[in-house]
């Protein structure tokens, strides 16, 4: 098996690395729409207590529509592919985003902002300077459950035929028996772990440097 599999890989090298960037593609652009969405309702909403209730309560509701549902769910409207696809992706990445926004702004300390108040500046200066760089740590937290989320979910998107390599995991379990159906079924599975592992680096080594330039900031203006 080992040995069939990797001459899989070998013979169909260039389509499986094909899937696989359409793939990071597809989880990309959902979170980067759903982190841009899931922020501005943290933000609309951190001092409109109904309003964030409001927001919390749709986005857990999206969560608990089954992922094969909600794609057929769309089909009427969007159709098949890329439509679809990207905003069943959006809709299940919303919740961690938006809840991880707002423990990150609830959890800035009061007197922090005080200070940076006291020193002169605005109001928009001190959410920009000041509350966003400190909840950055636990929104990150978020972005990267919600990467993970979206990585395994786009394979599901292939029940609308949607892009990435779900297609090749629900072709080979179609005919599971015929020959290649298990190499197939099983590249495209350790592709995604891959795809999911590299992102989630990448999203840390994003933390480390974030990090790395608070710290800098803070001891500027410790100094100062």
């Amino acid at each position: 098996m080992g040995l069939n599999l990797f001459e899989y890989f070998l013979r169909n090298a260039d389509d499986l690395l094909e899937l696989t960037l359409t793939h990071a593609v597809v989880v990309i652009v959902s979170v980067a729409i759903a982190v841009t969405l899931g922020v501005a309702a943290a933000i609309f909403s951190r001092r409109k207590t109904r309003v964030r209730a409001v927001c919390l309560n749709v986005t857990s509701t999206f969560m608990t529509i089954p992922a094969m549902a909600l794609f057929g769910l769309l089909i009427p409207l969007l159709g098949l592919g890329w439509g679809p696809t990207i905003t069943a992706l959006v809709m299940y990445a919303l919740l961690p985003i938006l809840h991880n926004t707002i423990a990150g702004l609830d959890g800035v300390d009061p007197r922090v902002k005080r200070a940076a108040e006291g020193i002169g500046l605005t109001p928009v200066q001190v959410f920009r300077r000041v509350e966003l760089p400190l909840a950055w740590p636990v929104m990150l937290i978020g972005i990267r459950v919600t990467t993970l989320m979206t990585v395994s979910s786009a394979a599901i998107a292939a029940y609308v035929n949607g892009p990435g390599l779900g297609g090749d995991i629900f072709t080979g379990l179609s005919r599971i028996g015929g020959a290649g159906a298990i190499n197939q079924v099983l590249a495209a599975v350790i592709l995604v772990v891959l795809l999911g592992i590299i992102l989630d680096l990448l999203l840390q080594v994003l933390g480390l440097l974030t990090g790395a330039r608070r710290q800098r900031f803070s001891r500027r203006g410790a100094a100062s």
